[in-house]
């Protein structure tokens, strides 16, 4: 007899659900193409929530749930596939938030990204962020990224995760995946291990901690193509994200550094499609050296002025992106005014392109 949780991650993957929802004082959930569904009518109960969590977990995570209350582990079901778990804790009672993890790596192609992401892959060296919300698909964009290349290219990659979401093959590139609590006990350490095995390309799951970003950072400047995603909803947060993360005395010295190791920000979100399903809108900078001197100085509020300066070299404002989709009818006007972080801007790219298109 499967366990109560194998019964409900095989309903979320026969629904083609991506996240399964487990909360206190709530039914079983699950996220459908964006939107919750309810799997069950009965209210679930902290205790019935750690009872069937608690025997997924890794050693690893259920040390640290023991004494963090918190903690994310890998989980595999034979004949439903692989799975992310996050067991943490509302309002005093265990709640769990279970993803999906593909089995098949996808190609950007299939991601509907604009064109110029894909130039990311070409990248030899420097440090590439890619933010967004959680859910934005950050981690299948970084996939695609590390597929393209293993496809095209005779690189040694070291990819570091908590825990590894997609499963990578050696193709004309070697990649060893290092899960942190398995192979290795966190971020730091394992990152300066990686840092001795000649990789030419290093993956950080997600930027967590400063030591992390500090080590990341050092390893871009030095030549290694660093990629990494970061919790972030546009090019500057990102950005303020890494220096605000460490003590004020510090934050002048690695805004230095990042602005010399970083070559590219991408930050995205998934936006509900007009036929259903979701789509991608996009901002991407790449770095120049206005704009190295802007991180330098602290300012940020220039880096989306940068963007717009930087088109020729692949950058693209999150309102371009929004719309281009407004005038490919995949998504509704209102939604991406709703959006923009600049929504004047978006007013008047939909005035020009309109205008073009009468």
């Amino acid at each position: 007899m499967s366990s109560r949780l194998d019964q409900w991650l095989e309903v979320l993957v026969d629904t083609q659900g991506s996240d399964l929802l487990l909360v206190p004082e709530a039914p079983v959930c699950m996220l459908v193409e964006g939107s919750v569904r309810r799997m069950e009518a009965s209210l679930l109960t902290g205790n019935e929530i750690e009872e069937a969590v608690l025997p997924a977990l890794t050693p690893h995570a259920l040390e640290l749930y023991r004494k963090h209350q918190i903690a994310d582990s890998s989980y595999r079901v034979e004949g439903l596939g692989r799975f992310r778990i996050n067991l943490h804790r509302e309002k005093g009672e265990a709640a769990a938030a279970i993803r999906a993890l593909p089995t098949r790596i996808p190609e950007l192609a299939d991601l509907h990204l604009p064109p110029q992401v894909a130039a990311l892959a070409k990248l030899k060296r420097g440090l590439v962020l890619i933010g967004g919300p959680a859910g934005s698909g950050k981690s299948t964009t970084l996939a695609a990224l590390i597929n393209e290349i293993n496809r095209d290219e005779a690189r040694h990659i070291v990819m570091i995760e908590d825990p590894i979401e997609y499963e990578h093959v050696h193709n004309r590139s070697v990649i060893e995946q290092v899960e942190i609590g398995t192979d290795a006990p966190d971020f730091p350490t394992a990152l300066r291990a990686a840092l001795r095995q000649a990789p030419d390309i290093i993956v950080v799951g997600e930027m967590r901690d400063p030591e992390t970003m500090r080590i990341a950072v050092a390893a871009a400047e030095t030549g290694h193509l660093v990629l990494s995603t970061l919790h972030t909803t546009d090019v500057a947060s990102t950005l303020g994200r890494i220096s605000d993360s460490f003590p004020i005395e510090r934050q002048n010295t690695i805004r230095q550094e990042l602005s010399m190791a970083l070559t590219a920000v991408l930050t995205q979100m998934l936006l509900p499609t007009n036929t259903g399903g979701r789509v991608p809108a996009i901002e991407l900078l790449m770095i120049s050296y206005a704009g190295r001197h802007h991180i330098r100085r602290n300012a940020l509020q220039h880096l989306h002025q940068e963007i717009t300066m930087t088109k020729g070299q692949g950058s693209q404002t999150l309102e371009e992106s929004l719309a281009k989709l407004v005038m490919d009818r995949k998504i509704d006007r209102e939604e991406a005014l709703a959006r923009a972080i600049h929504p004047d801007d978006l007013q008047s790219l939909l005035k020009s392109l309109q205008q073009l298109s009468a």
